[in-house]
C-alpha cells in the first residue's frame, strides 16, 4: 500500500476514534452536569482547541539548530524538541487537523446543548435564537483565539517548542512510554533504530 493511503488511512481513523470518545464522552457529562459546569466544559474544549493550533503551528515554525546545542548541554527536552521540529508535518496534522477539528466540532455541539438547556430553564425568547447566538459566540471565540495564537505561536516558536519537549521528556519519563521512537527519530534512538534493522538485515542473510 501506498505511504500516503497508509497515512490518510492512520489519520482518518485516529480522528474518528478520538471523535468517537470525545464526543459520546461529552454527551454523557453534559446529561447531568448543570449550566455552569457545562458551561466550563465547553469553554475547556474551545481553549484545547487553540492550546493544540499554537503546538502544531510553533512545530512548523521553530529552528532545529538552537535544540543542538542545548542537547549537548544536556538540557531537559531539548532532544525531545529536535523531534518535534523533524516531525514537524505530523505534529502538526495531530495538532491543528485532527485535535483541532475535532475540538471545534465538539464545541458546536456541546454549545448547542447548553443553549438547550437555556431555553428550557428560562423560556425566553425561542430556542433557534439560543442556539444562533451561543453557537455564533463559540465561532467567534474559536476564531478569534486561533488568530491570535497563530502570531503567538510563529513569535515564540522555539520556546513553545521546548516546552513541549519539556512536557514529552516529562511523560516519558512517568510512563515509559518512547513517543520519540516514532517518526523521523533523534540521537539514540535513531542509532537504536539503524542496530536494529542491521540485526534484521543480518538475520536474513543467515537464513538464506
Amino acid at each position: 500500500m501506498h505511504p500516503e493511503v497508509k497515512r490518510f488511512l492512520a489519520v482518518a481513523l485516529g480522528t474518528f476514534l478520538i471523535s468517537l470518545v470525545s464526543n459520546y464522552g461529552s454527551n454523557s457529562l453534559l446529561g447531568w452536569l448543570a449550566f455552569l459546569p457545562a458551561f466550563g466544559l465547553l469553554v475547556a474544549i474551545v481553549l484545547a482547541g487553540i492550546l493544540f493550533d499554537i503546538i502544531g503551528v510553533a512545530a512548523t515554525a521553530a529552528s532545529e539548530v538552537p535544540f543542538h546545542a542545548m542537547a549537548a548541554d544536556k538540557v531537559t527536552g531539548a532532544r525531545h524538541s529536535i523531534w518535534v521540529v523533524r516531525n514537524a508535518a505530523s505534529v502538526a496534522t495531530l495538532c491543528n487537523d485532527m485535535i483541532g477539528d475535532i475540538a471545534g466540532t465538539l464545541s458546536g455541539a456541546v454549545g448547542t446543548s447548553i443553549a438547550f438547556a437555556v431555553f428550557r430553564e428560562t423560556n425566553l425568547f425561542n430556542q433557534t435564537l439560543w442556539v444562533t447566538l451561543l453557537v455564533s459566540a463559540v465561532a467567534a471565540v474559536t476564531v478569534g483565539g486561533k488568530a491570535y495564537a497563530k502570531d503567538l505561536a510563529i513569535r515564540r516558536a522555539n520556546d513553545i517548542v521546548h516546552l513541549v519537549g519539556r512536557l514529552l521528556s516529562g511523560w516519558e519519563s512517568l510512563t515509559g512510554m518512547k513517543i520519540t521512537n516514532l517518526g523521523h527519530v533523534v540521537g539514540a534512538n535513531r542509532k537504536r533504530d539503524s542496530n536494529q534493522r542491521q540485526n534484521r538485515w543480518k538475520k536474513a542473510g543467515q537464513g538464506d
